[in-house]
């Protein structure tokens, strides 16, 4: 298996090049050349496996420059369950259901409490596999941008890992209290951490741009570093991804809850596209997917794409409570036009451009046919998002975080607009302890509390257990508070390789 840039570059990398690498030569991302194929047999044969061997196999399709006794090692290590330090529950992603048609599937099982450690557990491990295998010699400094929980997932991952450096750039204003406590108190010897002054798509655009400096690789390269992404474009990133879309099918069969072969609809709050494109990624595989349905929150320049086939990023930014998908500008979703556009790099590339100058661009009709075969799409407004989280706390006794509510609604609408009653997952991105402050309000609780101590308040008028992870985040403290002006990102960088 070998991968190709989005953006046209003819150059061919190995699964290991395009890990370390992140970004392609021409500012494109890394795609896999072909689809490898999950038939209905090998479907049957994962059903009897446990999460990590799922995972294993699934990466394994993709990652051919591996053998399957390192991605078992890798995977097994990853999703160990350790209440103190790893997943606290041995499904590492059960499924809970709440009516006969309708599951969550709940990815914050893990060490940081959100989904990004499905991957991000795994990841380091890949890429430091990777390095030895390419015979790098020089140190990784991997940069992340986040809108909440990348950063603490990529923290804590590769927190300590020998050969690496990781930083994290995130929007000062916005994250939630619980989110930014967790980055500003994370331990280790090899991380920093950082607030920019803006939104998640000005540090990204930051971190985009230092990728892309070759005067900044040159002087990185003299200090014997060079960069790396934790961010949903590198490609060790939304592999593992992949997985858990398919593990969700496996159980689902395993509860008597569909047939093999049936047809389900996953539902997936989305800001920078990456965990929706994985599960295109496994639709393309084989696996029996009747509609992704992409939620958005009041930023909704993904639901409005899906619906017009116009991406357009020139409208006001909200900062909401659900920030992790507080974003304009969605990264994969280049990875998917370079699917639906027949692999047209020269197509990608000409959208992109149009995206950078003009702000957005309108894909053709043959395009736009191909998105609505498999996408659905809608957006939940703040108000609407409370309302979730009550009802489904007080009239099915489940709590669920803001990202998983703009989900459940955006599922209802659909529903009711189609009358589609296919068994349906909606994936449940973040514990609810993460976001305190809108959990509660929405339960109609006025808190003078802050921070850590929301935690508890939460707990109180919930009767629910509190994860062990955050529950000794009130202990800890801060280590990092210096806040930067975006054009400053990128001497940051060169400071936190240098040691300063």
């Amino acid at each position: 298996m070998l991968y190709q840039s989005t953006r046209g570059d003819l150059n061919r990398v190995s699964g290991a090049k395009a890990i370390t690498c992140g970004l392609a030569n021409d500012g494109g991302l890394f795609v896999p050349e072909t689809f490898p194929t999950l038939t209905s047999d090998s479907i049957l044969e994962l059903t009897k496996k446990s999460y990590s061997k799922r995972t294993a196999y699934i990466i394994g399709l993709f990652m051919s420059d591996f053998t399957s006794k390192e991605l078992e090692e890798y995977s097994d290590t990853a999703y160990s369950c350790n209440r103190d330090s790893g997943f606290t529950n041995r499904e590492i992603a059960p499924l809970y259901k709440t009516d006969e048609s309708t599951h969550f599937l709940e990815l914050w099982h893990g060490p940081t409490c959100a989904f990004k450690d499905m991957a991000l557990q795994i990841m380091p491990r890949l890429l430091t596999g990777s390095l030895k295998k390419l015979g790098e010699k020089r140190e990784v400094c991997v940069l992340v941008a986040t809108s909440g929980d990348t950063g603490k997932a990529a923290l804590n991952g590769f927190c300590d890992v020998q050969g690496t450096k990781i930083m994290v750039f995130y929007p000062r204003d916005g994250v939630s209290e619980v989110q930014k406590l967790q980055m500003t108190t994370q331990h280790g010897d090899n991380v920093n951490v950082i607030a920019v002054e803006g939104n998640f798509d000005d540090a990204q655009t930051g971190v985009k741009a230092i990728f892309t400096d070759d005067k900044l690789d040159g002087k990185l390269d003299e200090m014997g570093c060079f960069l790396s992404s934790a961010n949903s474009i590198n490609w060790g990133r939304l592999v593992p991804q992949i997985a858990y879309y398919v593990s969700a099918y496996c159980d689902l069969i395993n509860k008597n809850e569909i047939i093999p072969g049936e047809k389900i609809n996953f539902c997936v709050p989305t800001g920078n596209f990456g965990n929706i494109l994985a599960a295109y990624y496994a639709e393309r595989m084989g696996l029996p997917i009747n509609k992704l349905i992409c939620a958005s929150n009041r930023n909704d320049v993904l639901a409005h794409f899906i619906n017009t086939g116009q991406y357009n990023k020139n409208r006001p930014f909200y900062t909401t409570i659900s920030p992790s998908m507080d974003i304009l500008v969605s990264s994969n979703l280049e990875r998917l036009l370079f699917e639906l556009s027949g692999k047209n790099g020269e197509t990608v590339k000409s959208y992109m451009s149009a995206l950078i100058s003009e702000g957005q661009y309108q894909i053709s009709d043959n395009v736009k046919a191909e998105l609505s075969r498999i996408f659905q799409a809608g957006y939940c407004s703040e108000e609407d998002t409370k309302k979730t989280i009550k009802y489904t706390f007080k009239d099915r006794g489940y709590l669920i975080d803001t990202h998983t509510a703009v989900a459940y609604k955006v599922l209802q609408d659909y529903r009711e607009r189609t009358s589609d009653d296919s068994v349906s997952v909606v994936v449940s991105t973040a514990s609810p302890y993460k976001f305190c402050e809108a959990v509660l309000e929405a339960l109609g609780i006025q808190s003078k509390e802050s921070g850590a101590n929301l935690i508890d308040e939460l707990a109180k008028a919930t009767r629910t257990e509190i994860p062990a992870p955050l529950r000794a985040l009130k202990n800890e403290k801060e280590r990092f508070t210096k806040t930067i002006k975006k054009t400053e990102m990128k001497s940051s960088v060169l400071d936190f390789v240098r040691g300063r």
